[in-house]
């Protein structure tokens, strides 16, 4: 059986120091990929092998008896595209051969846990590191993709300032002398944090006392408002001052249930002309932010035109 994957936690700025590497937080499916047997392991346990036959060819290229960590993209029209691997995930077999031709996927290893079938979670990363390497030295399948290191944090800075546009969501920080350990929160991870303006189209819970906001924006090609993401639980400070400026609209909105595991929670739709400022982050599917964004405050100054359309962030910090 595979053992779970090593997993990060967050980092309000770019941790530095010492035996500290840095790699680009891809914007995918976090997977395990083996070979003899070819397998490919979702980040739950399950085995995908069906949904990317141009993986499990790719991977039948290389030795038997390796584990490696990384994380399944797809690259279209310059940049990482979330929906495209969505796709994979409803697609029968033979849409998925059709989606494996023109929408083709990518693995991009970071990790390696077995060589020839041996156990080296407890060799240090940089050890682990060099074997990646020596694997990738050689001509391989081009479905299969080595992330980028650096020990430098400057060429780090350059990673997260410059690859934000094209999806990639940060910087993974780990110690080169660090062992692999499964299920365990020993990386850092570094995620854009830009905030962004969006209006409040509905809440969870009631315009009284609401528990999150159901955010809309305007699409750049009707103009519509359409539903694009929802805020995390609102504290009570949150709720006192957001409350007064939400009016019922007496409709109950049809918002997905999403971001919320579970049965949908009650959504009660508000006249949409309050603007709030988030920060989501740079995950997006389906014309919508893919995780819920954090709330920093009410923008009474700004009108509903002066809110951005479709998912367009403008980039600068948060301001609370």
């Amino acid at each position: 059986m595979d053992p779970e994957p090593m997993l990060a936690r967050a980092a309000a700025g770019l941790p530095t120091g010492p035996g500290l590497v840095y790699e680009p937080k891809w914007d995918g499916f976090r997977t395990r990929a083996g070979t003899a047997p070819t397998r490919i392991v979702s980040r739950s346990g399950a085995r995908t092998d069906r949904r990317w036959p141009e993986l499990a060819a790719a991977l039948e290229t290389l030795p038997g008896g390796l584990l490696m960590d990384g994380e399944i993209v797809c690259w279209l029209d310059g940049g990482l595209s979330f929906d495209a691997l969505l796709r994979r995930n409803t697609a029968g077999a033979r849409r998925v051969r059709e989606l494996a031709r023109t929408e083709p996927a990518h693995f991009v290893a970071f990790d390696l846990l077995r060589v020839d079938g041996r156990d080296i979670r407890n060799r240090p990363l940089s050890y682990r590191r060099r074997r990646l390497e020596r694997l990738f030295a050689d001509g391989h399948d081009p479905h299969l993709d080595l992330t980028w290191q650096t020990d430098d944090p400057e060429t780090a800075r350059e990673w997260y300032e410059g690859l934000g546009e094209v999806g990639i969501e940060g910087l993974v920080v780990k110690s080169a002398d660090g062992v692999y350990e499964s299920g365990h929160r020993g990386w850092r991870k570094y995620k854009h944090a830009v905030s962004t303006e969006a209006v409040v189209v509905g809440v969870v819970g009631s315009v009284e006392r609401p528990e999150a906001l159901v955010l809309g924006r305007r699409a750049p090609d009707t103009g519509e408002m359409r539903v694009v993401g929802r805020t995390r639980d609102l504290t009570p400070e949150q709720r006192a001052e957001t409350a007064p400026l939400l009016t019922a609209s007496g409709e109950r909105l049809a918002a997905p249930s999403r971001w919320r595991g579970g049965e949908a929670p009650p959504h009660v739709g508000v006249v949409p002309e309050t603007v709030v400022e988030v920060v989501p982050d740079t995950g997006t599917a389906a014309g919508k932010w893919r995780h819920v964004v954090r709330f920093v405050r009410p923008r009474p100054d700004l009108g509903v035109a002066e809110v951005p359309e479709g998912l367009d962030v403008e980039r600068r910090p948060p301001s609370g």
